[in-house]
């Protein structure tokens, strides 16, 4: 089992977009998980790791936000 954490820029208004993830990777990965955090940052970051590990990070990423891809890139690492 594993823990995937959503950290999000609150001063950004990301608090939303981290809900929707958290919503996607319950649907489809629950069953996989021992729990999703959701962790209040700021400046700008919008990081998912799973088990430590991260797996998305919005400074890194060229593309843009795409909760469908984040949700497979988190299963490649439950599953």
């Amino acid at each position: 089992m594993s823990t995937v954490e959503i950290e999000y820029c609150v001063p950004c208004g990301f608090r939303e977009r981290a809900i929707t993830v958290q919503q996607a990777v319950l649907s489809g990965l629950e069953r996989n998980l021992d729990s999703v955090r959701l962790v209040m940052g700021d400046h700008g970051v919008f990081r998912v790791n799973v088990d430590g590990e991260t797996v998305y990070d919005k400074a890194e990423s060229g593309s843009e936000f795409d909760v469908d891809a984040i949700v497979r890139e988190i299963r490649s690492h439950v599953v």
